[in-house]
């Protein structure tokens, strides 16, 4: 299990909240999904530069797609323009394609973590990463109506 973000690297704040979760995302594509939940980071003072942050995302995705097995997708990327590690959530009936070998993602986590933060992001890519393997904790996530229940859940594991 990787290693866990500690609060006061957050200073105070949650990694995410109820305003950076979108329930029903629909998207034409992966750069209009990202684009959405950076434009909720952006709303959440968490990112200042909303197209150097979807650059650093983009670039991070050309070298290896960010949708993995069971639905899920996790861009993410170290900017500048990233105030605070955070974390963007969208649900997606239809979902979005990730480039995951097993079809579109349903369930999207965008990561951003400052460029000087060291491993945060890393941490908090991992610690996603080892918590959506699990198939329960993705339908709860997936069936959840309260966007404040989904940013609540993610904090909790996030953060211990």
């Amino acid at each position: 299990m990787s290693a866990r973000i500690k609060e006061s690297e957050l200073l105070g704040k949650e990694v995410t909240s109820a305003d950076m979760v979108i329930l029903g995302l629909e998207a034409i594509d992966k750069a209009d999904a990202t684009r959405q939940l950076a434009n909720r980071l952006v709303a959440a003072g968490r990112v200042t530069n909303i197209e150097t942050f979807l650059e650093a995302v983009a670039k991070r995705e050309e070298h290896f797609p960010t949708g993995i097995e069971g639905g899920i997708a996790i861009p993410h990327a170290q900017s500048e323009s990233v105030t605070i590690p955070s974390v963007a959530i969208a649900t997606s009936v239809a979902g979005v394609d990730f480039g995951a070998e097993d079809g579109k993602s349903n369930l999207i986590f965008l990561i951003a973590a400052p460029a000087n933060g060291g491993s945060e992001h890393l941490e908090i890519l991992g610690t996603i990463a080892y918590k959506v393997m699990d198939e329960d904790f993705r339908n709860e996530l997936l069936a959840e109506t309260d966007p404040a229940v989904i940013a609540a859940t993610l904090t909790r594991e996030v953060q211990k």
